[in-house]
């Protein structure tokens, strides 16, 4: 069984996510309502969560602690998806990897991303090997 299959596998009820991330069952809610966290249900309708389920609510916990609203916290959320999808088309490879050409829309939209997340979660920032390009 792989790493995300394990990590996806619904298993923690209500008690147990409230517990782990320190929560309130009405929180958990409140961020399920506005499609933050996609639960699982049983048969009986009760939500079970996964171990990456508690992450983002644990994510979501920080950037509200850190003073964010729930409106930019489903921007950042919509930024770390588009970086996810933009980070496989920003290498090619050609026997080992090489940088390819990217369009304008492309770069503002990853360096836009890259500041948002600058420095968060215990990431490092790839902008500054982005921004040396542009100083030769």
């Amino acid at each position: 069984m792989g790493d995300h299959i394990r990590r996806n596998m619904p298993l923690f009820p209500i008690g147990i996510v409230k517990k782990l991330t320190e929560l309130s069952a009405r929180q958990i809610r409140y961020y399920e309502e506005h499609g933050l966290i996609h639960p699982a249900r049983t048969s009986g309708n009760q939500r079970l969560f996964s171990f990456n389920d508690v992450d983002r609510l644990l994510e979501i916990k920080e950037l509200i602690d850190t003073g964010v609203n729930i409106s930019g916290i489903k921007q950042v959320f919509i930024m770390k998806q588009q970086v996810k999808h933009a980070v496989p088309d920003l290498l090619q490879t050609n026997n080992h990897k090489v940088q390819k050409e990217l369009t304008d829309q492309q770069l503002r939209s990853y360096l836009k991303s890259e500041l948002m997340m600058a420095g968060r979660f215990g990431k490092a920032s790839l902008i500054q090997g982005e921004l040396s390009r542009f100083f030769h």
